[in-house]
């Protein structure tokens, strides 16, 4: 078994890549529109209400027709992970990780495909769809890896007159609610995590990006996974969504998105219903208003250009985006005028043109993010942007900066989850660090500066789950940069760590007298 490496994205600067990347789309182009069941059980069910995926960047175009599940649904899909929990619980690690390994050559082979669906579906362009399929590579490799490593007996103290085990058991039957944004990546990595730890898992895609879902759920058929081990389930969040979560055989929940549904989903999931038998587990993965810190011995070029990246990359849809720059007063004037100039430099465009940016997710996301503008243009000063893009049949929001905004703003405290830029002038570097802390949050940040002191000091004193020196404050790899947050960022659950499949299993020990 080889050790585990890192799928490396690529650029799209080679004009293969493009040719190859474009063909891929023309093939997902012809299959628009078609209708795709719930997979329950390892059987294809359809209901009688349709959810329907549209594409951001052509919002009359249908992407596919899905189901929607209601409560009955829910409860056939509880069942069926719970029947295959019996048998797949006992199944040796070496074997579940066999199925993440074969996913993994799969995924590879169908690269170009899954990167097209994503295009075409989320409004990505080229390069971070494929670094959003390369992440889901990493995880079925990683977490394959992992979960033979958490299969072994662990170490323990010798004592004598006894032989002592100590080993990891899963949980059971868990849900598993991942985002639209990284509509691959992060669904593929929290159900892979869930059912290659023995569990069995009920995956509810989000109904912006169902068809991603549906790839893995296809895929995972294609490695012979046992049925009911994944149920693939599109449902009314409200109606189902709650079922699920309150459902007495739900053992855990795995959700990344929103601060204000992960709190919901911990709230109902502390709730004892009848016939539950055990504590919930809920992993959660939440919200984010991440700084970069620009100090005065800063590359200010280096840094304007860390900063539009980490805040426009696909839109600024990330829970890890820069929505803040918070630059210290020396070089504050210079680094406004830079970042000016770099945010004219963007193209917007079709993502199956390959634009830099695109649209964003849905006509919900775009009037949200629409009224901060608009609340933004009272609290600072407008770099660029402030108003939709016209012409285009799609959510397109020009990126968006405001300078001379107060640290309690609203657009500095609230997650906007947009192409919007808040720009803040700090006295120095301590107020700056203060500034960077004063949010609920703490997923990532970053800090600018050739003082050597100042970064350490940035280790210590700047609150955050993932911190980038030198650097932008997005792309964080598998194994590299395990990635989650601290405070109401979520419960830092770490993907891409090897503390992370920990999180659904539980420990036994076993003593026997000799």
């Amino acid at each position: 078994m080889k050790e585990f490496a890192n799928e490396m994205p690529l650029s799209f600067l080679n004009e293969e890549d493009v040719k190859r990347q474009k063909e891929a789309l023309a093939k997902v182009r012809a299959q628009l529109g078609k209708e795709y069941p719930n997979i329950i059980g390892g059987k294809d069910v359809f209901t009688d209400k349709k959810t329907t995926s549209y594409n951001p960047a052509n919002k009359t175009e249908v992407v596919g027709v899905f189901q929607k599940g209601v409560k009955d649904h829910a409860e056939d899909a509880i069942q069926a992970a719970l029947k295959a929990f019996e048998t797949w619980k006992y199944t040796p690690a070496e074997e579940r990780a066999s199925y993440l390994f074969k996913a993994a050559e799969i995924m590879r082979q169908r690269r170009m495909e899954i990167n097209a669906w994503m295009i075409t579906e989320a409004g990505k362009n080229f390069a971070e769809a494929d670094a959003d399929t390369c992440e889901a590579i990493d995880f079925m490799e990683f977490y394959a890896h992992e979960a033979i490593r958490y299969g072994q007996l662990q170490p323990l103290t010798p004592y004598p007159g006894e032989k002592n085990e100590y080993f990891y058991i899963p949980l059971g039957v868990g849900v598993c609610v991942p985002p639209w944004n990284f509509p691959f990546a992060i669904m593929a990595g929290i159900s892979a995590a869930g059912f290659v730890t023995g569990n069995t898992i009920v995956l509810k895609p989000s109904s912006e990006t169902p068809m991603m879902a549906y790839l893995f759920a296809d895929i995972m058929r294609q490695t012979g996974l046992p049925d009911g081990v994944l149920n693939y389930f599109v449902a009314s969040g409200a109606e189902a969504g709650d079922y699920l979560v309150d459902h007495p055989k739900t053992r855990f929940i795995s959700f990344t998105g929103s601060m204000e549904v992960g709190l919901r989903i911990m709230e109902r999931a502390a709730k004892i219903n009848p016939g539950q038998i055990w504590v919930k587990r809920v992993v959660a993965e939440m919200g984010g208003k991440d700084a970069i810190i620009v100090d005065s011995e800063a590359d200010v070029d280096s840094a304007a250009q860390g900063v539009v990246a980490s805040a426009f990359g696909f839109q600024g849809q990330k829970c890890s985006a820069c929505s803040r720059a918070i630059v210290d007063a020396a070089v504050y004037d210079e680094f406004v005028e830079k970042v000016r100039e770099e945010v004219d430099k963007i193209q917007i465009g079709e993502p199956s043109e390959n634009y830099r940016m695109g649209p964003v997710i849905s006509a919900k996301a775009e009037k949200s993010i629409l009224e901060y503008i608009e609340i933004g243009k009272k609290e600072g000063r407008l770099i660029n942007g402030g108003e939709k893009v016209e012409g285009l049949n799609g959510y397109f929001i020009k990126p968006t900066v405001f300078a001379d905004i107060d640290e309690n703003a609203r657009i500095a405290q609230e997650e906007i989850f947009g192409p919007v830029l808040a720009i803040t002038k700090a006295r120095d570097y301590d107020h700056a660090l203060d500034i960077a802390n004063g949010t609920i949050y703490g997923l990532t940040g970053a800090v600018y500066s050739k003082n050597e002191q100042k970064l350490e000091r940035a280790k210590r004193e700047f609150h955050c789950g993932n911190l980038y020196l030198n650097r932008k404050c997005t792309g964080a790899m598998v194994d590299v940069h395990p990635f989650g947050g601290f405070n109401m960022s979520g419960t830092d659950s770490k993907a891409g760590s090897r503390d992370y499949l920990m999180l659904f299993l539980q420990g036994k020990s076993v003593a026997t007298k000799i």
